[in-house]
């Protein structure tokens, strides 16, 4: 006998043991608490080590703006995977998207750059949609073929297109960005609060400077796209008709869902998000416009962010945050800061194990003392990353997190799964 799970409309047991008069905090309540847990560690480890720049607003300016990147291709993975397609073409689709955006916005500006950027990503996403959806073609071959294709058509492209223009096949000229919005007179309020290097008090307010100063409509779009999505599919029936295609597509279908149109409308808004993805890279105030090689893996990350979200809108914010967090700390502040950062990965660790002891996890909690220990041995005995070490930083934070969190995850049903009409299980 199967109930539903109100967390993610998905089957559990009925039988599964309930804990009677335990009462869920909600989503959002855990995500502050979480939040609140990891700016106390990283303001510990400020003051503890020396390093201010854990905290700084520039260091959270420039996280911020590698995260979008990131949170968009989350995005994009997220859609697909809740309609039951495995989206490892997104690496592909975020390249697409950056050819696209560069063209585009060379000539018509960063709007224009935006709209190309969603329909290259999109038409990547309608050919991994052909591909899987309609001809069974496995999902990890289709998408690794995707990345090669937006691999090689940038490639050649750029060759027929931008050389004659930058005289170099692997760029494009310059690409106007948007102008960027700073919270008046709130930006400068904090920066006060923050050169009086108050324990706390001025790690909270560069924290919070840096996520509103220097704000693009690109930062903004992007951080109103994980509402909507979760509004579309958990409050919406298209979403909900959409999720089901993703947990029993045959089940759906003898509901009368159409789950062909459902699964290509999903990839096909999955590609267009990734393609904003490598248009986030493209408008970034850092770089001139399209580079080759651009994405440097972006899109392999923000799916990963996506299953440490535990493919949740919400969840995929956090990761997408914590990736974007390493990234900037390494670029803005080199290998010395990044050490610095394992202390505070200590602090958080050691948090965690006193609440699992309070929870009678005993075995759990010796297991992350032991993680804990580990990390502050490498923190006392490495003065500094080398450089070559911490350029890589994301993506062995990805590795982490996830060997972390595997245990909790709960894919939708049916990702991955063949799904033809008419042909029950």
């Amino acid at each position: 006998m199967i109930s539903k799970d109100p967390a993610d409309g998905g089957a559990v047991p009925a039988s599964a043991p309930q804990r009677r008069g335990a009462k869920k905090l909600p989503g959002w309540t855990r995500g502050l608490i979480w939040l609140a847990a990891v700016v106390g560690a990283l303001s510990t480890a400020s003051y503890l080590t020396g390093y201010p720049q854990l905290t700084a607003s520039g260091t959270l300016q420039t996280a911020l703006l590698l995260a979008i990147p990131i949170l968009l291709a989350a995005l994009g993975g997220l859609w697909a995977e809740r309609a039951g397609v495995i989206n490892i073409g997104l690496e592909g689709m975020m390249i697409m998207g950056t050819w696209g955006a560069a063209w585009a916005g060379y000539q018509w500006g960063p709007w224009a750059a935006l709209l190309a950027a969603a329909v290259f990503g999109a038409l990547g996403g309608l050919v991994h949609a052909v591909a899987t959806v309609t001809f069974g073609v496995n999902h990890i071959v289709s998408g690794v073929a995707i990345n090669l294709l937006g691999a090689g058509l940038t490639k050649y492209l750029s060759t027929l297109i931008f050389q004659p223009l930058s005289n170099n096949p692997r760029e494009s000229p310059a690409v106007p960005k948007f102008d960027t919005y700073s919270a008046q007179p709130l930006s400068d309020w904090l920066a006060d609060l923050e050169n009086m290097q108050r324990v706390g008090l001025s790690d909270v307010a560069g924290v919070l400077r840096g996520l509103v100063t220097g704000v693009s409509p690109l930062t903004m779009l992007a951080l109103l796209l994980v509402p909507v999505s979760y509004l579309v599919l958990w409050r919406s029936r298209f979403g909900l008709r959409l999720r089901s295609c993703g947990e029993n597509p045959v089940a759906a279908e003898s509901l009368g869902v159409n789950v062909y149109v459902h699964k290509y409308a999903a990839v096909v808004i999955s590609g267009a998000l990734a393609g904003l993805g490598g248009a986030a890279l493209v408008l970034n105030p850092g770089q001139p416009g399209y580079l080759e090689g651009q994405t440097g893996g972006r899109g392999y990350i923000g799916l990963a962010a996506m299953i440490f979200g535990n493919w949740r809108p919400a969840g995929l914010l956090g990761g997408s945050a914590l990736f974007g967090y390493a990234d900037g700390l390494q670029l803005r502040s080199g290998g010395a800061t990044v050490m610095a950062l394992f202390y505070a990965a200590v602090l958080v660790l050691v948090g965690i194990a006193v609440w699992l002891v309070a929870r009678k996890k005993l075995v759990a909690a010796g297991i992350t003392l032991v993680g804990a220990a580990a990390l502050y041995l490498i923190y006392l005995s490495v003065d500094e990353m080398p450089s070559q070490l911490s350029t890589y930083l994301p993506h062995m934070v990805t590795l982490v997190v996830l060997a972390v969190a595997a245990q909790r995850l709960r894919p939708p049903a049916a990702n991955g799964d063949e799904y033809r009409r008419g042909r029950g299980h």
